[in-house]
């Protein structure tokens, strides 16, 4: 029993740091899944090297988006990259 209470404030904290820091990162994990996976051409994107442009394709094989910069302007990167959807 005495172990058990020594170990209690480990426990105590470790709990403490899922419910603060652990948990809300997972959240916003999902959320960000889900709104790759929910690209459409057209949408407007933010990378995450801070690029802005409209999804003109997307590869579903390899994981790519083709994004429109600007003119005739394209670039394809990973799906994975993109960390905003504009939706204004």
């Amino acid at each position: 029993m005495d172990g058990l209470i020594q170990f209690m404030p480990f426990i105590i904290i470790f709990l403490i740091m899922y419910f603060l820091m652990i948990r809300p990162q997972q959240k916003k994990q999902k959320e960000l899944e889900k709104l790759r996976s929910e690209l459409k051409s057209g949408d407007p994107v933010i990378t995450s090297g801070g690029i802005h442009g409209k999804v003109s394709a997307i590869d579903d094989a390899t994981k790519t988006v083709k994004i429109k910069i600007d003119g005739n302007t394209t670039m394809v990167v990973e799906r994975s990259s993109i960390v905003t959807v504009n939706k204004n």
